[in-house]
């Protein structure tokens, strides 16, 4: 039977909550946790170390920490604009990628300090398939795309056994997204010569035998094909890590694996905040929430919402309020605040109504929770070993850890 792991894509150290939820999810007995170099531009593994000193040796000891390397974002993103690192993917403006040795040794380097660590347990090349996007953008045709892909990922292999032999790691793997493709998928990762590699790898690194142990993808209820990589993963001594296990894709269209309730507050605030903009000089913010009202059941799921939030939502009550001043701005700032947050509530209560309609022929064998049944699903796997949960509040630590009783 899988474990569930500590996942900590939005964790951040400046967050006493989520400080909180580590320890809780250890006390608990969670003795994995997953992090990245880019989660929070950083600020993730500082989480981890804040946490992590609440406890003894003997405890820290039994937790193993595994992180990500690949992603230039954030505060590394402007370090490679004034002095460029080696190997750069440009993918978007935002977001540029590296798996070069050099850049994972500059990553590795940051991920000790800030775990506050000599050693990190097992480190992982963060979705090297960025090169093949890039790469088939450029026309390049893709067998020389995955041939290219592959040498780079046979040479990092190598700087990584080398760091096995220097103790600054335990051992290394792979996280992909593209793992869970579909086989003639072109954005398919092809896994079964990574072994060759590896034992090439550390071959060449002086190694006895190769340190790459671990492979993390995608896997849920409604996005199966990576069953087959973890299969082929245990059959070659590997272990699988499982991401994404509530939030899952079909098609074009992402789905939240969870029941949320409705909200009870949210009419109240609806129809406060509509008696207190109901004139001339706020009627664009008027009208804006009239519009949100008539389409809180028309979004995907919540992570459409939430970028809908920050995109069109909030610039557009900051252009309707930037004429209020004093009081008054205060006072529609609340409302418009606790407005929000009961919105919020009720997108998520009528994604997870459509969700259900949505997936009614799978829920039929399973009773429960849609959170409930996503995570039986997975746990009930044998080529699964660690489920990555983002538990950043201890209430959610104490839901999910009661999956497992």
């Amino acid at each position: 039977m899988s474990n569930f792991a500590f996942g900590t894509y939005r964790i951040s150290d400046e967050n006493t909550e989520h400080i909180q939820a580590i320890i809780d999810a250890v006390e608990a007995g969670v003795r994995l946790i997953d992090t990245s170099t880019n989660y929070m531009d950083g600020a993730a593994e500082k989480a981890i170390a804040k946490a992590l000193r609440h406890f003894e040796d003997d405890i820290r000891d039994e937790v193993e920490i595994v992180s990500k390397f690949g992603y230039i974002q954030g505060s590394n993103l402007v370090a490679h604009k004034e002095e460029p690192f080696e190997d750069v993917v440009e993918y978007s403006e935002t977001c540029f990628h590296s798996i070069s040795k050099s850049f994972m040794l500059h990553q590795l380097e940051e991920s000790l300090l800030r775990l506050e660590l000599t050693q990190i347990d097992c480190y992982l090349l963060h979705n090297p398939e960025y090169y093949i996007f890039n790469a088939l953008n450029k026309n390049m045709p893709h067998d020389e795309a995955l041939d290219n892909m592959f040498d780079r990922i046979f040479d990092v292999f190598v700087a990584l056994e080398e760091q096995v032999k220097n103790g600054t790691i335990k051992s290394y793997g792979i996280s992909s997204n593209s793992f869970s493709k579909e086989h003639n998928d072109i954005e398919f990762l092809p896994y079964e010569d990574l072994i060759t590699l590896a034992d090439k790898a550390s071959e060449m690194a002086g190694n006895e035998t190769h340190s790459f142990t671990t492979i993390q993808l995608p896997i849920n209820m409604l996005e199966t094909e990576g069953l087959k990589c973890a299969v082929w993963a245990k059959e070659n001594g590997l272990r699988v890590l499982v991401n994404r296990p509530l939030n899952a894709q079909k098609g074009e269209l992402m789905y939240r694996l969870a029941d949320y309730d409705e909200s009870s507050e949210y009419y109240t605030q609806l129809n406060e905040l509509l008696e207190v903009s109901d004139n001339d000089e706020l009627r664009s913010l008027y009208n804006l929430i009239e519009q949100l009202d008539e389409n809180k059941h028309k979004y995907g799921w919540i992570g459409d919402y939430d970028s809908f939030l920050y995109s069109q939502i909030i610039p557009h009550i900051q252009k309707s309020l930037e004429e209020i001043d004093g009081q008054n701005f205060k006072t529609l700032f609340t409302y418009v605040d606790m407005f929000l947050k009961e919105y919020r509530k009720m997108v998520a209560y009528e994604c997870s109504k459509s969700t259900r309609v949505q997936l009614k022929e799978k829920l039929d064998v399973c009773s429960g929770s849609l959170q409930k049944c996503a995570l039986k699903f997975l746990l009930e796997r044998e080529s699964i070993d660690y489920i990555l949960i983002g538990m950043r509040k201890s209430s959610y630590v104490q839901g999910i850890m009661a999956l497992k009783e």
